[in-house]
């Protein structure tokens, strides 16, 4: 499926050695890093993009459904939050939400105090539940190269680097064009 024709050098490698050649006073290095990882995101955005598409919901409805999953019962969040915890504005939120009520899988009740409280419905639950687990295998599918502990390893990196360059701070899907809009 995955490293057809494999060799031990990838694009990283010819452009590190290409930028050697032809400018040796630089230090290309960071190429090792940034652009494996540039290049894996975009296959991991691809992939997840046409596992979502195959099991019929978008990026947006299945951050939605899995930020109300993960609560705990009765799975419900304001919208104030959920714009939040998604790093959204509130009108992006609302169209999630009017996406998701069409289809059932979630309920809005309107909250005295102006708040509007969104609950995950049983419906809800299930297409959540059924693409996470179908994403967690596809994931371990992908990873399946890296041992447990090479695992471990990289996920301490990464979270290492996206603490310092990022923070808490949600970022957009990997294409969109507002994977750094922090605002």
């Amino acid at each position: 499926m995955y490293g057809s024709g494999m060799s031990n050098h990838d694009r990283a490698d010819k452009i590190i050695a290409a930028w050697q050649r032809t400018r040796p006073d630089l230090d290309p290095s960071s190429v090792a890093i940034v652009t494996r990882v540039w290049q894996l995101a975009r296959v991991f955005g691809a992939e997840r993009r046409r596992l979502l598409a195959g099991e019929g919901i978008d990026p947006a409805l299945m951050d939605l459904l899995g930020a109300l999953r993960r609560q705990d019962p009765p799975h419900a969040l304001t919208t104030r939050e959920l714009a939040e915890l998604e790093g959204i504005t509130p009108a992006a939120i609302s169209q999630r939400l009017s996406r998701a009520e069409q289809k059932g899988w979630i309920t809005r009740d309107p909250q005295g105090d102006r708040s509007v409280l969104v609950t995950l419905t049983d419906a809800g639950q299930a297409v959540a539940d059924g693409v996470a687990a179908a994403i967690f295998d596809h994931d371990d599918t992908l990873l399946a190269v890296l041992d447990p502990a090479a695992r471990r390893q990289l996920a301490e990196l990464l979270r290492t680097m996206c603490l310092h360059l990022t923070g808490d701070t949600p970022v957009d899907h990997v294409g969109t064009g507002k994977e750094f809009d922090t605002n």
